[in-house]
């Protein structure tokens, strides 16, 4: 939906002959956190509707390494793999928010080869059913009146992702992030617990993560921060964009590969992503996983990781997470 699907005639062609002759030997995807979490799904899902379709006629497995959600996954990779061809790495939104706040240590996005994207969850502002708050409109008045005056809370500590999508909320009415009363939560479940049970009064949460809730009544949606309506289910929620506010918050889920993978590998993989996403057998299997298309590869999502890290970073800064 969000991105476009090209099914060119070159996605029919043998994978050999796309990538000049790689193979990869042995082919393995790092899930950079514990079994069950965004990483271990992408690199699963991926692997198995590779191997599945063809694409990839070698059975990749999934190794999950834990440790500051990615930094121990990146610094592996740079340490002992930095040219090895046949090992790709998960990576989200949330990762491009730790390289721009310094918790993936000296390495960043111009540290990987950014391979491409397999789908994408989005943002969205959530508030009780019978919240004060209409729209999104009347949201910002209110933190333009008193930004203290509006508790939100969600996953994550201050400079977190969902953090940011408040904070992005904030900067685009005006308001300076640094006065929002802001309260982190282990999770986003407990975050929406915190607002059916009137603790905060907003919580900005994930498309896949409020369906629910929205679907049974118990919240209502002021915005999506997408650039257009999400399909089914959350097509009635109106993005921030309708509304007057340039803010977009894609949770894309893709793969980079090492900085010094070869050209012929980096082209498999970045090939193969490209056949995955363009395969008739992928959108149920990507949407039985709570993603929406999100279809981008190769130089268009290198220039899309490194221009939203800039962002983010300008942003910590902005608001003092990390210095000058």
């Amino acid at each position: 939906m969000q991105r476009r699907t090209i099914l060119a005639a070159s996605t029919l062609l043998p994978v050999a002959a796309q990538a000049q002759g790689f193979t990869p030997q042995n082919p393995e995807c790092i899930a950079g956190a514990a079994p069950g979490g965004g990483f271990d799904i992408s690199c699963r899902l991926t692997a198995r509707m590779l191997n599945q379709t063809g694409i990839v006629g070698s059975s990749i497995r999934t190794q999950n390494m834990p440790g500051g959600i990615g930094a121990v996954a990146i610094n592996h990779i740079n340490a002992q793999r930095r040219a090895d061809p046949n090992v790709i790495v998960a990576v989200s939104t949330g990762s491009w928010v730790n390289m721009a706040t310094g918790r993936f240590g000296r390495f960043g996005e111009n540290d990987v080869r950014w391979i491409g994207a397999i789908g994408a969850d989005y943002g969205v502002i959530a508030v009780k059913k019978d919240s004060r708050f209409q729209t999104l409109a009347d949201l910002v008045n209110a933190l333009k009146a008193d930004s203290a005056g509006v508790p939100m809370g969600a996953g994550g500590a201050v400079g977190s992702q969902d953090w940011t999508k408040a904070a992005l909320v904030a900067r685009a009415a005006g308001v300076d992030p640094r006065r929002m009363r802001y309260v982190p939560f282990e999770g986003g479940g407990q975050a929406l617990a915190a607002l059916l049970g009137g603790h905060i009064q907003m919580a900005p949460a994930d498309a896949s993560e409020a369906r629910g809730q929205f679907e049974a009544g118990e919240i209502r949606l002021l915005a999506v921060l997408a650039a257009e309506r999400l399909p089914g289910a959350l097509a009635s929620v109106p993005t921030a964009r309708e509304q007057g506010f340039q803010v977009e918050w894609p949770i894309v889920r893709g793969f980079y590969g090492p900085p010094q993978m070869p050209d012929t590998a980096y082209d498999f993989w970045v090939d193969a992503l490209r056949r995955l996403t363009a395969h008739p057998d992928w959108p149920a299997q990507r949407s039985a996983q709570g993603l929406f298309e999100f279809n981008m590869v190769g130089a268009e999502f290198t220039e899309l990781a490194k221009r939203r890290t800039a962002e983010f970073r300008q942003l910590a800064r902005d608001v003092g997470l990390v210095s000058q």
